[in-house]
């Protein structure tokens, strides 16, 4: 089915259609937009004699619920959690619909116009469709009509009539996304903490109001802005789901509420509980987007290549590339970087195939340890005599691209930057400024910081033909005030500072076409669709344990394509968990997404750089399928066998190839794991494997499986390539 809109006038039911689904709503009577639908594929006439959802008998003291609405809003009946929640002048909260018309700017968007009959609000609600895939995107743009009064000629800030008139936004959901009615309900979702982000829960979802939020200025490690939901009965290869992600990269916060009736609905938006937004007469704000999607069949893994697929059509700057195999020099080096250490490190690099050399903190001001120098972004003087060119001309030569680590967001009070600007910092009068890890937080809202952390950017990738950007964020905000902020509303900071670092990164981008950014924010602090629109890769999290990352990267790829997943092999023991695995285990570990080394090649052995040079050589021969193809998991973390395994299947028409990674960290009870059943393959296919010359059946694959021969050993891996004939 083509993605398109269609209306109906006479009964006000819009019907949005994707390539496999259908969302509709009604404008009532009344002008309220309410929901009808959103799931398998509907016909216009199908969503015209669809009752109202969330309709029914119902008390006097239920009133309706919020899986009714398009946008559940505070006031009359309402009284369950709302997306949109208003405080006037005059000290007025409930909020009126009264519908103000609609356009269509292009055959795939809608915009609903609604004003409140009284008050100086209209409200839009915008929606748009792609295509070729089934995410619909949702978005809610506020726009106080009050007439401005005439800017101050002292101070350009408006005068206060015009701070009088203001009306505040104590909550702004980007939309609100009811379900159907199901007997059960269970929600998926990611938790975490540093160095343990992205794990993956699946929970009933209980009755009443579920919260899951971030309240430190980015995404956070502890959750992530994306659930999915289904029936209880979903598996990884069958059933339906619903899912929503948030484009944000602050705090943001998602509301579920499951009523005793079994009415689910779920509010998704920027800001935390205590994040307001002050609109004066002439402005508007515009609520980031949340991405919605609903698969009829093929459980979670559907859900999650789709997803995939969209991101990378519709979300990635440039999803064509592959993505070079990366060295980066902090766990050999961590502070203690001078130019010849950088030099040894990128020529053993360079022999073993690495395409990307990166050099990580250290490399700038007085920067010897986490404690002074950040802010100071000029090469250390005594490290780099003449500056970072020689080191990436040398690095060029190698046939290696250059990359360095930088954390504009971030200043030490021992630097020069802070001794001359205390005041570009969150901060509050009268109150202690919290230091984490030794650092305090720019405040990018003010435009003479960003214009600051832009000038110095530009000129350090032109003047080092820098090709490659680690941007990092190593703490969430404190303090988070901005006491002289021109218009007195130093809260929308919470907003304004992420603003300007997308438009930074935008900007850069514009001005060096050549330059692919990683995020970062202590390993997996801040990711979501709005960081992936405008970096290539991120560090998903700072812990490198092979074992603890397949977990790490299960929850992960549950919405985020593989193409995006940096994974470093590092040193033995780890640094985070101590834990001594095999260098093969971790090179597969790692392999399973973007391949990069990060150890101390000067300290391995020439057993170990011959052994690393040819997994890279494998790596390479199977990329992209790693990188580009359909991702399959077969065999979760935790599974009772203790074997997990992944699959990618090429994705052209006739699934010419397919990669199958296997870990078993320790047998179970002396037997070899059963044979691993593989998906997304044509059943009348056959398949070789160049290494050992056999022909396995697709058919057989798909019912018996593959037989991983894994050694009968501890910490046993592999990677299994096949090539249809």
């Amino acid at each position: 089915m083509p993605a398109a809109i269609h209306h109906d006038p006479t009964s006000g039911t819009w019907l949005l259609s994707t390539r496999a689904g259908s969302y509709a709503l009604r404008v009532d009577e009344d002008g309220v937009p309410r929901h009808l639908h959103w799931g398998g594929p509907l016909s216009l006439h199908d969503a015209v004699s669809l009752p109202l959802a969330g309709t029914g008998p119902r008390s006097s003291f239920d009133g309706r619920t919020a899986a009714s609405e398009e946008l559940a809003v505070d006031g009359a009946d309402r009284f369950g959690p709302p997306a949109l929640r208003v405080r006037f002048a005059d000290g007025t909260r409930a909020l009126t619909w009264q519908a103000d018309g609609h356009a269509q700017p292009d055959p795939h968007t809608l915009l609903l116009r609604f004003r409140d009959p009284h008050y100086p609000l209209r409200t839009t609600l915008g929606y748009r469709l792609h295509p070729d895939t089934d995410v619909i995107e949702r978005w809610t743009e506020l726009t106080h009509t009050g007439t401005p009064d005439t800017a101050s000629p002292d101070t350009g800030a408006p005068d206060t009539d015009t701070a009088d008139d203001a009306l505040v936004l104590l909550r702004a959901d980007s939309a609100t996304l009811p379900l159907p009615p199901r007997d059960d309900y269970r929600l998926s979702h990611a938790v975490g903490q540093w160095a343990a982000e992205t794990q993956l829960r699946r929970t009933p979802l209980p009755y009443g109001e579920t919260v899951l939020t971030s309240r430190t200025g980015t995404t956070s490690h502890r959750a992530q802005p994306w659930v999915i939901l289904d029936a209880g009965d979903t598996t990884e290869t069958h059933g339906e789901a619903w899912s929503a992600a948030l484009a944000w990269s602050g705090s943001w916060q998602i509301t579920l509420q499951r009523t005793a009736d079994n009415q689910l609905s779920v509010n998704t938006g920027a800001g935390h509980d205590a994040v307001t937004v002050t609109l004066r007469p002439g402005e508007t704000h515009t609520t980031p987007s949340v991405l919605a999607l609903h698969t009829g069949t093929g459980g979670f893994g559907a859900l999650s290549r789709a997803w995939h697929a969209h991101l990378r059509a519709h979300v990635l700057p440039h999803p064509q590339e592959t993505r070079p195999v990366l060295y980066n020099s902090w766990e050999a080096t961590f502070f203690d970087v001078t130019l010849e250490g950088q030099q040894r490190l990128a020529r053993i690099a360079a022999s073993l195939g690495v395409e990307l050399f990166v050099m990580d903190d250290g490399w700038f001001g007085a920067r010897r340890d986490d404690r002074a120098g950040l802010g100071d972004w000029t090469p250390h003087v005594g490290a780099f005599p003449d500056g970072l060119k020689p080191l990436a001309d040398d690095v060029h030569r190698l046939g290696m691209a250059f990359g360095l680590w930088v954390e504009p967001e971030m200043v030490n009070p021992d630097s020069d930057l802070y001794r001359a600007h205390p005041d570009w910092v969150l901060h509050f009068p009268h109150r202690h400024r919290t230091e984490l890890r030794q650092q305090l937080v720019l405040n990018f809202a003010r435009p003479d910081v960003a214009a600051w952390a832009f000038d110095w950017l530009d000129r350090l990738v032109a003047a080092n033909d820098v090709d490659y950007l680690k941007w990092d964020m190593n703490r969430p905000f404190t303090e988070a005030g901005w006491p002289d902020e021109p218009g007195g509303r130093g809260d929308r900071l919470w907003y304004e500072h992420v603003r300007a670092y997308h438009a930074l990164l935008d900007r850069l981008r514009a001005a060096h076409p050549q330059l692919r950014v990683e995020a970062c924010s202590g390993g997996g602090g801040r990711v979501d669709p709005a960081v992936l629109a405008r970096t290539d890769q991120v560090w998903i999290s700072d812990n490198t344990d092979a074992a603890d990352r397949l977990t790490i990267q299960h929850g992960y790829t549950q919405l985020y394509p593989v193409r995006t997943m940096a994974a470093w092999v590092t040193d033995v023991p780890n640094q985070q968990t101590g834990r001594t695995v095999p260098l093969r285990f971790r090179f597969h570990s790692a392999m399973s997404g973007v391949l990069g080394v990060g150890g101390d090649l000067t300290r391995w052995r020439p057993e170990e750089l011959k052994e690393a040079e040819q997994l890279i050589a494998d790596y390479k021969a199977v990329r992209p399928l790693v990188q580009h193809g359909e991702l399959y998991r077969l065999r979760p973390p935790g599974d009772l066998q203790g074997l997990t395994a992944v699959q990618y299947v090429s994705a052209d028409v006739d699934a010419s190839e397919t990669a199958v990674f296997g870990w078993l960290p320790q047998p179970r009870f002396g037997l070899p794991p059963a044979p691993v059943r593989l998906a997304g393959l044509p059943r009348d296919a056959h398949y070789r494997d160049p290494r050992t010359g056999r022909v396995h059946s697709a058919a057989v694959l798909l019912e018996r499986g593959l037989d991983l021969q894994l050694p009968h050993e501890d910490w046993a891996s592999t990677l299994v390539h096949l090539v249809r004939t």
